[in-house]
């Protein structure tokens, strides 16, 4: 049945298919290229990334919670292709294609169709637009290790082989973000399952063994460098005791439900097609297969978004692969129940017209500022005034607004807490530092231009509001002031002394 309707597209034109999908997932992600800011962590990210180029390596040059994978990655599109955001959103097109050919790998494993995989692949691609994905965040640069995980756990073959890789994918991705660990649980899982099932206790526990060594072969390296460094305990307070920390806090239950639906908002095209995949495709063995794994690691992934306990939008991008393979699923069993062979048609335009709405979604708030688009935005129009008058060795200090803006300027850092919620915000206590202290150093440094957002003024701490008032109103003038949709964005210089 699925057979026969697989193999209708000539195998040259399926290989143009293949190669067209990266343009098709750059026509999707246009916009990325667009901002200077899209998301907060991508911008701390990029600052890791380009100091690391500089020396001064993650942690004690620039500090973060999360482990150097993420910057490990942008610093090497830099060494390749220059620093610039450009390059950091092209980051971000090729982490999705990867994606998408990784699902379409998945489903051939299984022996799925494969238009039903490249299916999976548009519906990823086109909802990486929505939550924040348009960013080169953690989520989309650790999903195409993810996926070729799971490929490679449901693919027959060599154990051997095929553990090294899933243990070697998962250990990289840890050193993404740690919340993929459910993910890498369950790709063992189910490598595990026909050892299990024939009762193979020595191989079981061998390869058991094997796989949590290789998981965290990729840690216990970084750690092995930062340890002759000399910096162990900054890494360890870094990854180890300030993630711990940051998993301990919740938020209330009223905003959790609220962030869930509009997230289930945003995800209503992919929630909508995977009914289908709940009741039509039974009676094909390896459509069957692949809903009951869609269903595990969707259940996996869910356990990944609910663990840090604070849901932000992005964390929901983790939910795309196993939906968007749900979705395909189900749109796929649907069109071959009501048009048979000609359902290729009809599976293609679902996904053609998915990505077309969420791309349109995304763009038309764009086009309702103008058709300048590409016009420079804030950061960039802020950066550009400051780099006439930086000189080399300046600093800047941006309390409360877009880290991004250091990245724009060159400046150098005044501190290595530039992301604003460790320094001035409400996970201050994470840095493991007194950051009243050291606001206070920055502000005796005397920093050439502050950067302050007026809309985020009342979400800083007020020993910190109180200390950049006096600091301001001492030695500061108002060089210019810029107006966004949320409210003002000021820019103050030094006041030279006569």
């Amino acid at each position: 049945m699925s057979a026969e309707f697989s193999t209708r597209l000539p195998h040259h034109r399926w290989l143009i298919a293949l190669a067209l999908l990266p343009l098709a997932v750059a026509v999707i992600r246009w916009a990325s290229f667009l901002p200077s800011v899209i998301d907060w962590d991508e911008t701390l990210y990029i600052l890791q990334a380009r100091e690391w180029l500089r020396g001064n390596w993650p942690f004690s040059g620039v500090w973060d919670m999360h482990p150097p994978g993420a910057p490990a990655v942008i610093a090497g599109a830099f060494l390749l292709l220059g620093e610039s955001l450009f390059t950091v959103r092209l980051l971000g097109v090729f982490c999705v294609a990867a994606t998408g050919y990784a699902l379409i790998a998945l489903t051939r494993v299984v022996g799925a169709p494969r238009r039903l995989g490249y299916a999976a692949a548009i519906f990823y691609a086109a909802h990486t637009v929505l939550m924040g994905g348009l960013a080169s965040n953690t989520e989309i640069i650790f999903a195409p290790l993810v996926v070729s995980s799971m490929a490679l756990a449901l693919a027959r073959g060599p154990v051997w082989p095929r553990l090294v890789g899933m243990g070697l994918l998962v250990g990289c991705a840890l050193l993404i973000k740690q919340v993929v660990t459910p993910e890498g649980c369950l790709a063992y899982a189910i490598f595990a399952w026909p050892l299990l099932r024939q009762r193979r206790w020595g191989l079981l526990l061998a390869t058991a063994a094997v796989y949590a060594l290789l998981c965290l072969m990729p840690t216990l390296l970084v750690a092995g460098l930062y340890w002759l460094r000399g910096e162990f305990d900054i890494w360890f307070e870094s990854t180890v005791l300030a993630p711990l920390q940051y998993a301990s806090g919740r938020i209330p239950l009223e905003q959790m439900f609220w962030r869930i639906t509009l997230s289930a908002i945003a995800l209503r095209w992919l929630l909508v097609l995977s009914l289908g995949a709940l009741f039509l495709p039974w009676r094909d063995p390896a459509l069957r297969r692949l809903t009951l794994f869609a269903l595990a690691w969707l259940g996996a992934a869910s356990l990944a978004v609910a663990v840090p306990g604070f849901f932000f939008p992005h964390y929901f991008l983790i939910l795309l692969p196993p939906l968007a393979l749900l979705a395909a699923i189900g749109i796929y069993a649907f069109a071959e129940r009501i048009a048979g062979a000609r359902g290729r048609w009809l599976l293609a335009a679902v996904a053609g017209f998915v990505a077309i709405d969420l791309v349109s979604i995304d763009v038309a708030p764009r086009l309702s500022r103008g058709f300048a688009v590409g016009a420079p935005d804030t950061p960039r129009r802020m950066a550009a005034l400051m780099n006439d008058e930086l000189q080399p060795g300046d600093t800047i200090f941006v309390p409360n607004y877009q880290p991004v803006v250091y990245f724009l300027t060159n400046a150098r850092l005044p501190t290595r807490f530039p992301f604003p919620v460790h320094l001035t915000g409400g996970f201050a206590n994470l840095a493991g530092v007194d950051t009243d202290a050291e606001v206070a150093r920055i502000l005796a440094s005397r920093p050439r231009f502050i950067v302050l957002d007026r809309t985020e003024w009342f979400a800083m701490r007020p020993s910190a509001m109180s200390m950049l008032t006096e600091a301001l109103e001492e030695g500061y003038e108002l060089a210019a002031s810029f107006a966004e949709v949320r409210g003002s964005v000021e820019l103050w210089r030094r006041v030279e002394a006569e």
